[in-house]
């Protein structure tokens, strides 16, 4: 009986012993998985990735998803801290981020490529507004119809070297003589000087921002885009970084590329919260009007479109018609190489 008993038994008992060894292991092995891919209880979180990026302007519509990848956590999920900071100056961004002292800068693209002609290690690591925003403005209805009409008449301008080439190139290109053309520098106050009959035209204001501000106020004008005129369309608006910073933080740089994609697409796809998000960070000093930002960002949309390429990619053809330009018209040293100033990650 015995005998019989420990036959029929006996197996049963040694497979439960070996369960329940099993279990045991199964419990040990998980907690230690659970140590290694998730926070346990203690456990403080891995933390996160830091960057700042500094602002071109004040917040306004064209800032719109970076302000969306904030809120809507797309930083965060790619394990990013991201402080967005606004410029002192607007000459103080590229500056800032060729010195170290903020990790990204939003810039332009004839800037990267004349910075690194003055020895200052920048480079584009995306392209933002792939079109020129930059336009000349003309009061609407008036005798101006075309660059060469410019001959005899003022134009009011920054006292800024690239754009006395693109009002030079335009005239030109469109049969005119550039040296009849008379330059008045009116600092920052464009919508002044053409709104007063100060100038005949400016150069230095944008569709997305002066033209609508002088229609709102009662001085429509109408706008002739360089591009169409022999000057390169450039990339407006391109994120930029030093060549330190781009080789320490390349793979936290790619990651700020992927959550801005996102944010891009979802103000694309819902332009009114998306701009209800950047009205929230609106700077005091600079109040938005709603009206404006609203159509400001229904102009931009499509400019900031790569098309069947992700965002931010840039074309070397692009960068390379940049630097001819430059170089004819005597703003670059020979010895710069487009190729240098720029990267897609």
């Amino acid at each position: 009986m015995i005998k019989s008993y420990f036959y029929r038994t006996g197996p049963t008992l040694l497979l439960l012993l070996a369960c329940m060894l099993i279990l045991g292991a199964c419990g040990t092995n998980n907690g230690s998985t659970a140590g290694a891919g998730s926070t346990s209880a203690g456990e403080q979180p891995k933390p996160k990735d830091k960057l700042t990026i500094m602002l071109d302007w004040y917040p306004n519509a064209v800032h719109s998803f970076l302000y969306a990848a904030q809120e809507l956590g797309y930083f965060a999920d790619e394990g990013l801290d991201v402080q967005i900071q606004m410029p002192a100056d607007t000459n103080d961004a590229l500056k800032l981020a060729a010195a170290g002292k903020v990790d990204l800068a939003l810039s332009y693209e004839p800037q990267v490529l004349m910075a690194r002609g003055e020895g200052i290690p920048v480079k584009s690591v995306g392209a933002v507004v792939r079109h020129t925003l930059n336009h000349l403005f003309v009061p609407e209805g008036g005798p101006i119809q075309s660059p060469k009409d410019l001959e005899g008449k003022t134009l009011g301008y920054s006292s800024i070297p690239l754009e006395e080439a693109v009002i030079r190139t335009m005239v030109q290109t469109d049969g005119g003589n550039p040296d009849k053309v008379k330059l008045v520098d009116v600092g920052f106050d464009l919508i002044p000087a053409i709104a007063t009959k100060q100038t005949d035209a400016i150069i230095g204001g944008f569709i997305n921002h002066e033209k609508l501000l002088l229609a709102k106020e009662g001085h429509p004008v109408a706008d002739l885009d360089p591009a169409k005129y022999g000057v390169p369309d450039y990339y407006e608006l391109v994120f930029t970084a030093s060549d330190d910073t781009l080789a320490s933080k390349s793979d936290a740089i790619k990651r700020f590329m992927a959550a801005a994609a996102k944010g891009q697409q979802y103000v694309k796809d819902h332009p009114a919260e998306g701009l209800g998000i950047l009205l929230k960070h609106e700077d005091k000093t600079s109040p938005l009007d709603k009206d404006v930002e609203t159509e400001s960002l229904q102009i931009l949309l499509p400019l900031m479109d790569a098309g069947d390429k992700p965002f931010g990619y840039q074309d070397p053809e692009s960068w390379a018609k940049v630097q001819a330009w430059l170089q004819s018209n005597g703003l670059l040293d020979p010895s710069v190489k487009a190729e240098d100033a720029f990267v897609n990650l």
